[in-house]
This record gives C-alpha cells, sequence and structure tokens, in this order.
C-alpha cells in the first residue's frame, strides 16, 4: 500500500503520542521533500524538528521536482503531497486541512486525516477514541464539535 502523508497530521499525532500508530495501521509512510522540509523549517514546532531529525526506517522522503501548479493556493507542503499521490499514485492520502483535502479529493484521491486514524486505532483495540480525541482538543488541532459527537456516537454505536 503507498501512504503518502502531509506535515500536519504527523504533527498531532506526535503531540498526542500516537505517532507509531502510522506504521501500526499502514506500513511504510511516504512525505515529499517539501513536508520534511516544513519539519525542519526554524519556525516549526520543536516536537516536529526533532522527530524529523532522526527520522523513523518506516518513513521515507521523496523529491518532488514539479509541483501540480493547479495547486498554487495551497501552501508548498500540502502541494507537494497531493502531487506525490497523484504521481506514485498513491493508496491513501494522509492529510486535515479542509482546502487541502477538497483539493485531493477533487482529484480523485482517497483521504484520511487525523481522526480517521484515531478512529481506525480504536476499532483495532489499540486506543480509546474519547481519550485520544481529549489529547488532541488540548493542542490547537481543529475541528468542528459536531463531527467529534458524530465520531464519538459512532464508537458507541459499533461497540
Amino acid at each position: 500500500m503507498i501512504v503518502v502523508a502531509d506535515t500536519s497530521p504527523i504533527h498531532y499525532l506526535l503531540l498526542i503520542g500516537q505517532i507509531d500508530l502510522l506504521p501500526r495501521l499502514f506500513g511504510q509512510i511516504i512525505i515529499p521533500d517539501a513536508v520534511r522540509d516544513e519539519m525542519l523549517d526554524p519556525g516549526a514546532p520543536v516536537v516536529l524538528q526533532q522527530w524529523i531529525a532522526k527520522p523513523q526506517p518506516w518513513l521515507v522522503v521523496q523529491t518532488i521536482i514539479v509541483t501540480d501548479e493547479t495547486l498554487n493556493a495551497l501552501d508548498r507542503g500540502e502541494q507537494a503531497a497531493i502531487t506525490l499521490a497523484q504521481t506514485w499514485p498513491a493508496d491513501l492520502l494522509i492529510i486535515d486541512e479542509r482546502r487541502g483535502r477538497r483539493a485531493a479529493s477533487d482529484r480523485g484521491l482517497s483521504l484520511i486525516g487525523t481522526l480517521g486514524i484515531l478512529d481506525d486505532a480504536a476499532s483495532q483495540g489499540w486506543l480509546d477514541l474519547a481519550d485520544a480525541i481529549a489529547q488532541l482538543q488540548q493542542t490547537n488541532f481543529r475541528i468542528s464539535r459536531q463531527i467529534i459527537e458524530r465520531l464519538l456516537r459512532k464508537e458507541v454505536n459499533d461497540q
């Protein structure tokens, strides 16, 4: 399975101590060099800088020469992640930002975000979804209350 990731899902999984869900769920994760560069940027959160300075064996950095010019409204990492996901083609793109998700969806890419990863892990019995969401809400992660409530209701109904 080819899985490409953008910066923010990695960041939020790091913040809540759940980064190991990525290799457990997907095996190898590919990020474009622009995403790595965002993580290494001096203005990036320290947790990202430290993590990417010693990349995990399951993380592959892929150089992107030319990004899809129709994605110029997005940030550089999102542009590169979507371009890479289209080029390979990827089975799944891990991305959170609304505009990036819309652009990727418009291109026919399969998507998952941080909440979807947490939901999948909870379905495997690897974590308590309500606890993970509560931890996520202690960060600057933004999501509507309705989406969280719907996800937690689904979790209760699935049990």
